[in-house]
């Protein structure tokens, strides 16, 4: 049984420029979260019909991942057109709803933005191809002659993320790098026509309405002087790993520095009174967040220096198994590396890039964040609700992806003819795909698609899928749901939760993790036994049943619990 707060205080109120510090911020997939119009993908109009809940959810802003118009040949991560919304999803006029809307429930919305590469079907490179070798379009890109006596092999040995080669060849004989799918065309962010446009599509935006930018693909812009090549066979091992010519190269700085003073020149929008969600009344900086995969957490600090980004994803903490010693020493790094450039540490699970951090869980370690086996479902679960707890504890900006707050798990037997993953359709041997995470979350038990939308979805739910669904779990006290719900209340309300940058670490026993802010305790068991300990104080929450007999805690396995003290 779930352990609950007695009584509540009032939630905090007025102006917070910095915001962001301690946000929790909500993924939501487009075209999974719900389907406004019945053809059965998910769109803006769905989204905005399913704001409120996001409010009594208790989180602070939310990710919208791409909307654009795209021909979709990755999710939407290759942009045609950056000012317009894809049909699939809307217009501009559904857009400015859902602003409005989210703004007057206390909500922030940040979007994605794809800078690295956009999509072949864009005017520029639909119009480098007309035009052919020597067009100035072609410099907005990185067109080369091919290597080899007749330009038959490309010009270096760059990998695709997605496999095979990062080159493909036109009809008039030049190559065009691509570090995705070949349908996603890299810029040549040298060019300064490049960086106009973009400090003009950031403009669009912000005068839309929107609370800030999360970067695709950040550390990717700037590429090697020469284009030089690599010389292994093991690229795909070595990303973020190691140091490459096509990503976290120094000059990208220079871009986000000049990204920040043109936010600085908006003010934050002012926010409708506060529910469950939201800060309260007032505005608050626009932000911009890093996709930043770098060798180092040091690395990832430099993209949040003062005059560069707001924030960057922790995607060293995402990566770490649940075990005691690995996210202690990740945490500690965490925060020591954020410390001197006055950034927050931020923790995330799940995003739609990776297998759902309930599965990760059900399955051993060493396996990767990408994976197809279903695992233990009732130990994936219960680690993921204490790994949940535990992520909201810690000081900075939490993360949390649509679904994650109902439990579930990914899909792992999807048929191999409704998949999309670019990455598995290019048959690349990754271990796992992204479409198990990316099945359309269940509103209600019944429906035809339990709620989603009216009609079927685009990727199918499993059998099941309405057992796990929003109506299912709401008002269930020991429902994963209402867990969440209760926990985001707690962080909001409880004194040493959330803001900060430093925590103290107390002695535990072995498996266990215990840490100290100001009033407050939380221990975590990472161990697959009860561990007997002092309680720390009066328990506020936990993700299983925790009891205290004279001042001893017998604290379940995979548990995380907080104490007042």
């Amino acid at each position: 049984m779930t352990q609950h707060l007695a009584a509540p205080t009032a939630p905090a109120s007025g102006t917070r420029t910095d915001w962001w510090r301690d946000a929790v911020i909500y993924q939501v997939y487009p075209r999974s979260f719900a389907d406004g119009n019945g053809d059965g993908m998910g769109d803006l109009a769905g989204i905005r019909a399913r704001l409120p809940y996001l409010r009594d959810l208790g989180v602070d802003a939310v990710w919208l991942s791409p909307f654009y118009s795209s021909p979709q040949a990755d999710a939407g991560y290759d942009v045609a057109d950056y000012r317009a919304i894809d049909p699939m999803f809307g217009d501009l006029h559904d857009a400015d709803a859902l602003l409005r809307d989210a703004h007057a429930l206390g909500l922030r919305v940040i979007v994605d933005l794809v800078p690295n590469h956009s999509s072949d079907q864009h005017d520029w490179f639909q119009r480098a191809l007309r035009e052919g070798p020597g067009s100035p379009l072609r410099e907005r890109y990185h067109f080369r002659p091919g290597k080899g006596a007749d330009g038959e092999l490309p010009p270096n040995d760059w990998e695709s993320i997605f496999g095979g080669p990062a080159w493909t060849r036109v009809e008039d004989g030049e190559w065009y790098l691509h570090l995705f799918a070949p349908e996603q065309p890299d810029f040549n962010w040298e060019h300064p026509a490049v960086r106009d446009e973009f400090r003009s599509i950031l403009r669009f935006w912000l005068d839309m309405g929107v609370d800030g930018f999360r970067v695709d693909v950040a550390h990717g812009l700037v590429k090697a002087e020469g284009l030089p090549d690599l010389g292994t066979h093991d690229q795909l091992k070595l990303l973020g790993n190691d140091a490459m010519p096509f990503f976290d190269q120094d000059g990208v700085h220079e871009i986000y520095r000049s990204w920040r003073a043109v936010l600085a020149e908006y003010a934050g929008n002012d926010l409708g009174p506060a529910g469950s969600g939201g800060r309260g009344q007032g505005s608050g900086a626009r932000i911009l967040v890093a996709e930043a995969w770098t060798p180092t957490v040091e690395r990832a600090a430099a993209y949040v220096r003062p005059d560069e980004m707001h924030q960057a994803f922790n995607f060293h903490y995402l990566g770490t198994y649940w075990d005691a010693a690995e996210l202690r020493a990740v945490i500690d790094e965490s925060l020591a590396a954020m410390r001197p450039v006055g950034a927050p540490a931020t923790w995330v699970l799940s995003n739609h890039d990776v297998t759902r951090h309930a599965t990760r869980f059900a399955n051993p370690p060493g396996l990767g964040t990408q994976l197809c086996t279903p695992g233990d479902r009732e130990l994936g679960l219960r680690r993921a609700r204490a790994a949940t707890l535990l992520m909201l504890a810690l000081p900075g900006s939490a993360y949390v992806y649509q679904g994650e707050e109902l439990g579930l798990p990914d899909v792992t037997d999807l048929p191999d003819e409704v998949r999309q993953d670019p990455s598995f359709v290019r048959a690349s041997g990754q271990d796992g795909f992204r479409d198990g995470c990316r099945v359309p979350i269940p509103w209600t038990v019944d429906g035809p698609s339990h709620g989603f939308g009216a009609g079927g979805s685009w990727l199918p739910q499993p059998a099941g899928w309405g057992e796990l669904s929003v109506q299912a779990q709401t008002g269930d006290p020991d429902s994963t749901l209402e867990l969440y719900r209760r926990a985001l209340h707690v962080r909001r309300t409880q004194p040493g939760l959330g803001a900060g940058d430093s925590l103290e670490w107390l002695d535990a026993p072995e498996g266990v993790l215990a840490f100290r802010r100001e009033g407050f305790v939380c221990t975590a068991n990472t161990t697959g036994a009860p561990v007997r300990m002092p309680a720390p104080g009066r328990v506020l929450l936990a993700n299983t049943a925790v009891e205290i007999v004279d001042g001893t805690t017998e604290l379940p396995a995979d548990t995380t619990a907080w104490w007042a003290v």
